[in-house]
Order: C-alpha cells, then structure tokens, then sequence
C-alpha cells in the first residue's frame, strides 16, 4: 500500500524492492482499495459538477493517490522510444527530465481517460472504477514472469527476484473474479483486453530494450486501465 499508493500505512520499512516482490498477489487488493476511493470521488463529484469536470477531478484524484508513479514510467517509456538502441533508451529513460515524447504522450493519455470516463453511464461508471486499478495492478507480476529484464540491476529486476511462484496467476484469477463480479460479462472482456494490452506493450519495450524494467510494468498497468476504460465505454455506447 505505501508503495503503490500515497496512503501512509505505518509499519517497518522494507528494504528494496524483493519483499515487495513476495506481496505481488496483493496487489489487485490494494488496487481494489483505490477503486472503492474513487467511486466515493465521481458519487460526490457527480452531484455537485457537470459530468466533464466531475470525470476531470476523479482521474485527477486517481493518478495523486498513486503518487503518479505509474504515469512516470509511461512517460519514461515514451521518452525513451526516441533511443538509437536498447542502451541509449534506457540511458534516456533514466533521466528524471520529461522529453517531447512524454509530455505528449501523457496529455493524450489523460485525455483519453477523462473522455472515456465521461461517456459512461452512471450506473456502469461506478463498477468500472472499483474494479479497473485492481486489474491492472495485477499485470506487473505476469510481464515479470514472462519477460526478461533489461537491466541485471533495477526496481525492475528486484522486484522480479522477490515474486514467488503463484503470485501471477494468484493476482490475475482475483482480478478477474472482481471485474466478472462487478461487470459480468463484460467484465470478462474488460480483464482480457487490459492484459492483452499489457503483454503488447512489454513485448513491444522488450524489444526496444532487450527485457522490461520497472518503468514497463508501471506504464503497463495505466495501459492496462486505460484499455479496460475503453473497452466498457465502447461497450456502453454499442448497447441499445
């Protein structure tokens, strides 16, 4: 939880990333938390704004509650794309500054999210919401296990270290139990669209860097929102 998001949950510090590795199935528990804060936000948000500035605070409240760790990676990672190779690109990607490519892409990105948002009916925005950070969190320990990474030392490679066995699929089978539950059947699409979209952009990264980094599994998770978000405002516009 203190990793994942800005709550601050009192307990002893833990060192690096490898326990954080081990508490990887937890991981759409905690997503499910932010879920549940986020539909407090749009319920109150709706009542009192338009339905654009309402969709505008929740995504705003969405990112600062996960201390934009998430958007940071993306942005990395499109940063990094402008690379002459895989040790160039994570020579950029390194780099606290934000690029041309990052700037661009994160504006697009929240765009996207605040337009797909406000499409959605009320009463499927709500269960969108509790269940999208919790499926997307639940991606960083499969393109762990399915990818190498790019870096022999990094959050990335720790954090990969620290994953025991079960945890991914452990992860995944709680992710989608929570959005069939909320959702039904489209909650089914939404958890294999998000991860679908999740493994495409490791394997696409993966080759621009030979492996994933922390970076990846972070934009990974806001492509894997982003990409459910989508699919249930595409599915609410397509129904009668």
């Amino acid at each position: 939880m203190r990793y994942l998001t800005i709550v601050p949950v009192p307990g002893r510090e833990a060192h690096g990333l490898a326990p954080l590795g081990r508490a990887a199935p937890w991981f759409p528990v905690v997503g499910l938390a932010l879920g549940a804060a986020l539909v407090g936000v749009e319920r109150l948000t709706s009542a009192v704004f338009s339905p654009l500035l309402a969709a505008l605070l929740t995504v705003t409240v969405w990112k600062v509650l996960s201390g934009g760790l998430h958007l940071d990676g993306l942005a990395d990672c499109l940063d990094g794309l402008a690379g002459r190779d895989a040790a160039h690109r994570l020579g950029i990607m390194r780099d606290s500054r934000l690029g041309a490519f990052g700037a661009i892409g994160l504006i697009l990105f929240l765009l996207l999210e605040i337009g797909a948002l406000v499409e959605l009916p009320a009463d499927v925005r709500w269960r969108a919401l509790l269940v999208l950070p919790a499926v997307g969190r639940a991606t960083p320990p499969l393109l762990a296990r399915c990818f190498a990474s790019a870096r022999v030392e990094g959050q990335g490679a720790t954090f990969r270290d620290g994953l025991r066995a079960g945890a991914a699929p452990l992860g995944l089978a709680l992710a989608v139990a929570l959005a069939v539950a909320a959702l039904g059947v489209v909650g089914l699409a939404l958890a294999a669209v998000s991860v679908a979209a999740a493994l495409a952009l490791a394997a696409f990264m993966a080759g621009k860097l030979a492996g994933v980094t922390g970076d990846v599994l972070g934009a990974a998770i806001e492509i894997a929102e982003l990409t459910g978000l989508l699919t249930v405002a595409a599915w609410a516009h397509a129904r009668p």
